[in-house]
């Protein structure tokens, strides 16, 4: 699979940086005064720092397996064991979830784990992983 590449506008670099740096311990690569780039679990994301940004107090979501799902949002889809590595070291440091780590689906096709939680930006995350990884696109 080849590796997305994602770019977001943040208000702060410094605090958003420090939040993916520390708290979900991405690697950062290149970087400059106003943008940077981290190896998102294989992927690349960057974040550009847009002090005059605006945002949206409004959050939308869809309702999905009795949950409010923000929309929109972005994550990765990691094996089983490192999904529950990732959501016990969360927790452990009190990440404020959106949704709290669950199973969904469970016992149908498409069972998987999944969380989701906001950067200090308000950028909706989700991290999953698949019970069966071959059902991923499973109807």
């Amino acid at each position: 699979m080849n590796p997305f590449h994602l770019a977001i506008p943040v208000k702060n670099l410094k605090v958003t940086r420090a939040f993916y740096k520390e708290v979900l311990e991405c690697t950062e690569g290149r970087s400059a005064e106003k943008w940077v780039d981290f190896d998102f679990f294989g992927h690349q994301l960057v974040l550009h720092e847009k002090s005059d940004l605006a945002f949206k107090d409004i959050r939308e979501s869809n309702e999905v397996d009795g949950h409010d799902v923000p929309v929109p949002h972005f994550g990765v889809v990691l094996d089983w064991e490192d999904w529950i590595k990732l959501s016990e070291r969360l927790k452990a440091q009190k990440i404020k979830f959106i949704i709290e780590p669950y199973i969904r689906f469970e016992g149908e096709v498409g069972e998987q784990a999944t969380m989701f939680f906001l950067d200090p930006e308000g950028n909706a995350i989700e991290f999953k992983a698949f019970k069966d990884i071959g059902q991923l696109f499973e109807k």
